[in-house]
């Protein structure tokens, strides 16, 4: 089976992270769950849960699984009180978006846990290595959610040299095994895939969702450019990002007006705030990354992690097929 060092770093079996759709798109733990006993690493997202709900979280899904996992926080926005309950808690494996780690990476350290932290430059993989993290996801503009601006294929080798030894994840633009080859041989360790995951029979999200991920193609996910107008902005430390969705009505309509979505944004956030409090949220903004155009059906997560490392292997194998035979005539003299 395919395994890389930082299966050894993160408790895994397989170079697969699953990554979380938190906010009031909340995934649910069972998704998480299923990945962890498939042998990859399942992640819950803790983004506008209270404190309450992430140690019952954390606790049905020690119920549901024996195996690694994640706890998710990022700085869109950040709640002390809410990383407290994290650390409460000691998950294997604690990951964080949308922000520079800080001086986070102690009280991780000091509960045990392996910090996993998702980048979206160079400078800012370059500033967590030298806080301290363990693992980095180097995350392209393909990515469903909020991302970056550098596509993976771009992003991941710079961030590989730039922090070598650490382990690199790519993360963005990857749902099959032919993405996790070409992950490895960009000098990755393994992949973050959300999208992929989101299309699977354990996700929480609403089946509409789901359908339309598979039928989308890879234009059909695109940057919210209005999202300033309609969602809140990242707190002290966070990094200025923008989610990429599938198209909707409301996505359209604000995209082809920014300066009509300035004049209306208090009446957009309310449409939005309402969505979110309904659990209808995915009706406006549908995050999901380029990768739709890969999904073609709706499985199981456990399915999906086999599939996933089989396919990989199988293309590994085909690469090292091409590759010229090692004898004296292709030699250098």
């Amino acid at each position: 089976m395919l395994r890389t060092r930082v299966c050894g770093v993160l408790g895994i079996e397989v170079p697969i992270v699953q990554g979380p759709l938190g906010g009031p798109w909340q995934q649910g733990v069972r998704l998480a769950a299923a990945v962890s006993d498939a042998g990859a690493l399942g992640s819950v997202p803790t983004t506008l849960r209270t404190p309450a709900q992430v140690r019952d979280d954390a606790r049905r899904l020690r119920d549901l699984t024996d195996r690694p996992f994640a706890l998710n926080m990022t700085r869109r926005p950040f709640d002390p009180e809410v990383f407290d309950a994290v650390i409460a808690e000691a998950p294997p494996v604690f990951s964080f978006a949308l922000g520079e780690p800080g001086d986070l990476v102690t009280r991780v350290h000091d509960a045990g846990a392996v910090f996993l932290q998702q980048v979206t430059t160079v400078e800012q993989a370059v500033r967590a290595a030298e806080a301290g993290v363990d693992v980095i996801s180097a995350q392209g503009t393909e990515s469903g959610g909020f991302c970056g601006d550098v596509s993976t294929m771009a992003l991941v080798p710079q961030v590989v040299d730039a922090v070598r030894p650490l382990p690199v994840l790519a993360s963005g633009g990857v749902a099959d095994g032919r993405g996790i080859a070409a992950a490895l041989a960009l000098g990755a360790q393994g992949v973050n895939i959300g999208t992929r995951f989101l299309a699977s029979a354990e996700c929480g999200v609403s089946d509409d969702w789901k359908a339309a991920v598979v039928s989308a193609a890879s234009q059909d996910a695109v940057k919210v450019a209005f999202v300033e107008h309609i969602l809140p902005p990242p707190t002290e430390g966070g990094y200025t990002t923008v989610p990429r969705s599938l198209r909707t009505r409301f996505v359209e309509e604000g995209n082809a007006g920014p300066a009509a979505a300035a004049d209306r944004a208090e009446a957009l956030r309310g449409e939005m705030m309402t969505s979110m409090r309904d659990g209808t949220a995915h009706e406006l903004i549908p995050l999901t990354g380029q990768t739709a155009g890969l999904v073609r059906d709706i499985a199981p997560a456990a399915e999906l992690v086999h599939r996933l490392i089989t396919e990989a292997e199988a293309t590994l194998r085909a690469l090292a097929g091409l590759a010229p035979a090692r004898n004296g005539a292709d030699q250098p003299g």
